[in-house]
């Protein structure tokens, strides 16, 4: 399937929360494409330790010609360039303007410091990418 004519990106994110209204709009609170894991000791560790994070993946895709059942893959990249688990759901397709919104609660653990990629497919063809920067930071304390 060519995706020139849809589905398409309308919002793909992560963010802290999202309220879900009686008319089913979502705000999204907190949009985040960073993070800084803070160690404190004497020394701290050189190494980042795991950064062991909730939060929500936001995607809004509206129809174009794209019609009936696919699989949505979210497959996250590490920064050496190794890949974790996908995550994969169904989403339906009605037509045109009409569309999809997943939101999903994710706990993910960083386990390396720099720029991680969660590559999003509708069935085996990329539609978009969203970074997620990871920070290090070391403070020294009792010197």
């Amino acid at each position: 399937m060519s995706f020139g004519n849809g589905p398409f990106v309308q919002v793909a994110c992560f963010c802290e929360n999202v309220i879900d209204d009686k008319s089913n709009v979502l705000s999204l609170i907190r949009i985040i494409d960073t993070i800084t894991q803070t160690a404190v000791g004497n020394p701290p560790p050189e190494n980042m330790p795991p950064a062991n994070m909730t939060f929500k993946l936001v995607i809004m895709l509206k129809s174009g010609v794209a019609r009936g059942r696919h699989n949505l893959r979210i497959t996250p990249e590490l920064p050496d360039g190794s890949t974790k688990d996908s995550i994969i759901t169904t989403v339906h397709f009605d037509g045109e303007e009409k569309g999809h919104n997943q939101v999903a609660n994710l706990s993910f653990s960083f386990p390396l410091e720099g720029l991680y990629w969660f590559d999003v497919f509708i069935d085996d063809e990329k539609i978009t990418s969203l970074p997620m920067r990871v920070k290090y930071n070391r403070v020294v304390t009792g010197t």
